[in-house]
């Protein structure tokens, strides 16, 4: 597919790139991918050039190539999934880290990168009003932060059994009992696996109609195992939005010993929000939280935060050491510590100019602007005859049905996502939830509002009354 570009007179690679991100986001109209993949294969294709080849022509045909094959998940009608739409001041820091290239391993491979994650991190903290003295973890996202925290879980409830993890391994530890919804996001499923449980190991709890665990349930099955137990919690549910019950859950993991985990990969940022703190009542007592920086904080991809509240568990399942490696007492922050990565980009410098061109107030009014337009889309939607929203809209997810009254939802849930995405201004995708085919609609890039909601849902009325009929 042959595509002509207007370059200005630039000199060098980083100020092609520079110029061309300059007007890339004015220019990107058709959110959805305009390649096939053997269109895609063949412009990037070929063999690879002997000789080198100059930066400038190198970026130009990488342009080329990709824009064809790009999602435009950084603009306002991009609903499928909760991504986030990369900042610009975090892009630009991004840039930086590149163009710096710090390995952000140990405070004396760069003492501006420690310097600039370790503020970074307390800031995470005081926004997300979460214990000033728990520990932080800058990683590539909550798949990865869920995998810390629940490190740390697996080494701390077997040290107070008596085991230690490091001295003798897995092969002989104590089974470790995981109790998690059966709706579980399956991120945290992946990150158990890493850490070498089972499926035989996780008692999968029921949950209601919103995806949260049926407390009743989950009491009745910890009363029956004795041994090291975890539980994870979610806050956020990725279709419904919906929250736990933290508090019995601090209770019941109190009661029984047990490491309790949330999963807030975007729901911890509600927090912020006088509007929607009071979904998250009781998350402060948990013992490990895991949430994304790319999602509702706009940090350009990969972000994500391990929150730890016992810094010693979190140090003791993470620690790289070695001769080679200095560290000395003087010396800041060293990422090793809680972080399964020596080698490592310098996120902290993006998480930190996000952070500041955002500052407290950003933040709080993005969150809320984001969940007044879920609300504001249910409520647009809610009259129209066979139109049903699915879930209570508490946060930023709206979960969309469409039924003519003969028995083919599923069918007409599909034609609604073709018709919508048919012109290129929005992109959607549905998902099998409680046994049905549904539409999600995730409302999470920071220049969404209320005027792109009041538009779909004046598109979606509009394209039900020719589907439905």
């Amino acid at each position: 597919m042959k595509q002509t570009h207007i370059f200005p007179t630039v000199s060098g690679p980083l100020a092609l790139a520079a110029s061309y991100a300059n007007g890339y986001r004015e220019t990107k109209t058709n959110l959805h991918p305009t390649a096939s993949l053997a269109e895609l294969r063949n412009a990037f294709g070929g063999p690879l050039p002997a000789k080198a080849q100059p930066g400038e022509d190198v970026i130009a045909e990488l342009i080329h190539a990709a824009e064809p094959g790009l999602v435009g998940n950084t603009q306002p009608g991009f609903h499928a999934w909760v991504m986030g739409a990369s900042h610009p001041t975090g892009v630009a820091a991004d840039w930086l880290t590149s163009i710096w290239g710090q390995n952000a391993g140990i405070y004396q491979g760069s003492p501006a990168a420690a310097t600039a994650e370790e503020v970074a991190c307390d800031w995470v903290l005081d926004v997300l009003d979460l214990p000033r003295t728990a520990s932080v973890g800058i990683t590539t996202g909550a798949t990865m932060a869920g995998f810390i925290g629940l490190a740390a879980a697996r080494d701390e409830v077997l040290r107070r059994k008596g085991y230690d993890l490091a001295s003798d391994g897995l092969q002989g530890a104590p089974g470790i009992t995981i109790f998690a919804s059966d709706d579980t996001h399956v991120s945290n499923l992946a990150a158990l696996r890493y850490l070498g449980f089972g499926n035989r190991n996780i008692s999968r709890v029921p949950s209601d109609d919103q995806g949260r665990m049926i407390l009743v349930d989950l009491a009745e099955r910890m009363a029956l195992v004795d041994g090291p137990k975890i539980v994870i919690a979610t806050a956020g549910h990725i279709n419904s939005g919906a929250f736990d019950d933290f508090h019995a859950l601090a209770d019941l993991a109190a009661q029984h010993d047990a490491w309790l985990h949330v999963d807030a990969a975007f729901g911890l940022w509600a927090r912020t929000s006088v509007s929607t703190k009071y979904l998250t009542s009781g998350i402060d007592r948990a013992d490990s939280w895991s949430t994304d920086g790319h999602k509702w904080l706009q940090i350009p991809f990969d972000a994500g935060f391990a929150i730890v509240r016992d810094r010693q568990a979190h140090r003791r399942a993470m620690d790289i050491s070695a001769s080679y490696l200095p560290l000395a007492p003087e010396d800041g922050r060293h990422a090793t510590h809680y972080n399964p990565e020596l080698s490592r980009r310098a996120r902290g410098f993006a998480v930190w100019a996000t952070l500041k061109a955002l500052g407290r107030d950003g933040i709080s009014d993005m969150v809320r602007n984001h969940c007044d337009c879920a609300s504001l889309l249910a409520h647009k939607l809610q009259t129209t005859p066979g139109v049903r929203v699915l879930n209570d809209v508490v946060l930023n997810q709206v979960v969309l049905s469409f039924d003519r009254g003969q028995g083919d939802s599923d069918q007409m849930v599909q034609a609604m996502e073709q018709a919508l995405n048919a012109d290129g201004q929005h992109f959607f995708r549905t998902a099998e939830w409680r046994g049905q085919r549904v539409l999600r609609v995730s409302i999470i890039g920071f220049e969404t509002g209320p005027d792109h909601i009041q538009a779909l849902a004046r598109k979606i009325k509009t394209l039900w009354a020719d589907i439905g009929a």
